[in-house]
């Protein structure tokens, strides 16, 4: 019974950036859900100190629900965009 050690790990190979590159070109509306978060969030925390008469809870909370529909869009677009753009253009569609 041998015990063969040699097992290729790639995937760990890789470190953060190239993976995420790699992943972008996979799934390319990931990055731009990414980036919707990450502006959305940015401009929450800008209009942190104008927020008025509302309390933080509800400030955060709005934020939250806006990144969150931004980040459920893109992946909306990303699965219609895959599924019938690319199917009916006919990349998908000729095996």
């Amino acid at each position: 019974m041998s015990t063969s050690t040699d097992v290729s790990l790639s995937s760990y190979d890789e470190d953060q950036g190239s993976k995420l590159i790699r992943k972008a070109r996979e799934a390319p509306f990931v990055p731009i859900g990414m980036a919707g978060f990450a502006a959305i969030v940015a401009y929450g925390l800008y209009k942190l100190k104008s927020r008025g008469n509302t309390k933080m809870s509800v400030h955060l909370i709005h934020m939250r629900v806006a990144a969150q529909g931004f980040v459920v869009g893109a992946m909306t677009l990303a699965f219609f965009f895959f599924r019938y753009g690319l199917f009916h253009v006919g990349i998908l569609g000729k095996t």
